[in-house]
């Protein structure tokens, strides 16, 4: 059944995660945001930020994100929490919907942290019908989060990127692709940072999520913390570069969960990933015409002396042909990084 479900929509441009300390801003200000995204957990109650919520469910677009389902444990998902997630979707009808590819319970025990699977047949089993069950419940198709990882199961049969194109094959859910997940990952597992990109596939992601990391020492050894407190660094903003130039633009979130800073450096960071995916729009459409301007100066400029334009005028043909075959001008674009140290 979970194959049925149609994707969602939301706007493709940049949106940013809404915590308490911007609500009464963002109700009162009412700045220009693409979209905002919320964790599902913190509004399964009553109270003051759930009645902001539903205000700003108004104004913007919303996505909400949960961080508890568990969906590898084996033992199947929680019926409770499953419903009181349905509950939010329920009321807040947001655009989109999410959750991890992660466990984070055992025995009846909620562990505080969002934990890897073993990649195999069994875990992939698992992880497929506690999705089907979760997208059966809320009547819709949900996009499942890649982890940032610290180790890696040395008995796993395959990598994090094929267990997920494998999962969205049998469940029919959709991707969201962490960027900084990638990175940290990458960093630490020592793995292809592009290539994990790569490998996904392309039509199931419908989000990417942007933020920042910490770099600790562990001996001789760098370690990358995803920790949601600092901007997006540049080694971030390339490797979103790279996706977006495979994907094409996607919906985006900035996440930032611990040293929240004031609500306009997020919105300003919400800017630079509209900034750089427009960019990198307008260049592929630049590369376009010239190259339709090439193919045109090599292919000879049909002339008919038996037809007219539709103006009667065959000077304005003439020149709309001459202008097709005269090439376009190429400016060539500032790199990411020029232009992020440029205005930092």
């Amino acid at each position: 059944m979970s194959n049925m479900f149609s994707p969602l929509a939301i706007p493709v441009s940049a949106g940013i995660g809404l915590r308490s300390a911007h609500i009464a801003e963002m109700l009162t200000r009412r700045p220009s945001a693409g979209w905002l995204e919320v964790h599902a957990e913190n509004y399964m109650g009553d109270g003051a930020g759930v009645e902001a919520l539903e205000r700003l469910r108004q104004i913007y677009p919303l996505s909400v994100h949960g961080v508890g389902l568990s969906l590898g444990s084996a033992q199947g998902l929680d019926c409770d929490h499953l419903e009181r997630l349905r509950k939010v979707c329920e009321r807040f009808e947001p655009d989109l919907v999410s959750e991890h590819l992660a466990w984070s319970v055992a025995d009846g025990a909620y562990l505080n942290d969002l934990l890897p699977l073993r990649y195999d047949e069994e875990a992939l089993a698992v992880v497929a019908r506690n999705v089907e069950t979760l997208q059966d419940t809320l009547k819709r198709r949900v996009l499942i989060e890649n982890l940032s990882a610290y180790l890696a199961f040395a008995d796993s049969s395959m990598n994090e990127a094929e267990f997920l194109a494998a999962l969205v094959a049998r469940a029919g859910c959709g991707l969201l692709l962490d960027v900084n997940n990638v990175h940290v990952s990458a960093h630490n597992l020592q793995y292809d940072a592009k290539a994990f990109i790569d490998a996904l596939p392309a039509e199931a992601i419908g989000e990417i999520h942007l933020a920042g990391h910490a770099t600790n020492q562990v001996g001789t050894d760098t370690v990358l913390i995803d920790d949601h407190g600092s901007r997006v660094p540049p080694v971030v903003w390339a490797l979103y570069q790279h996706a977006i130039e495979r994907l094409g633009p996607r919906p985006t979130l900035i996440e930032w969960d611990t040293d929240v800073p004031v609500l306009d450096v997020l919105l300003g960071e919400a800017m630079w990933a509209d900034m750089l995916t427009a960019s990198i729009m307008f260049s592929r459409k630049q590369a376009a015409r010239r190259d339709q301007a090439t193919e045109a100066r090599a292919r000879p400029i049909p002339v008919s002396f038996e037809c007219e334009t539709a103006t009667s005028m065959p000077v304005l043909a003439a020149f709309a042909a001459a202008r097709v075959a005269r090439p376009s001008i190429s400016l060539a674009p500032l790199s990411l990084e020029e232009i992020y140290h440029a205005a930092a």
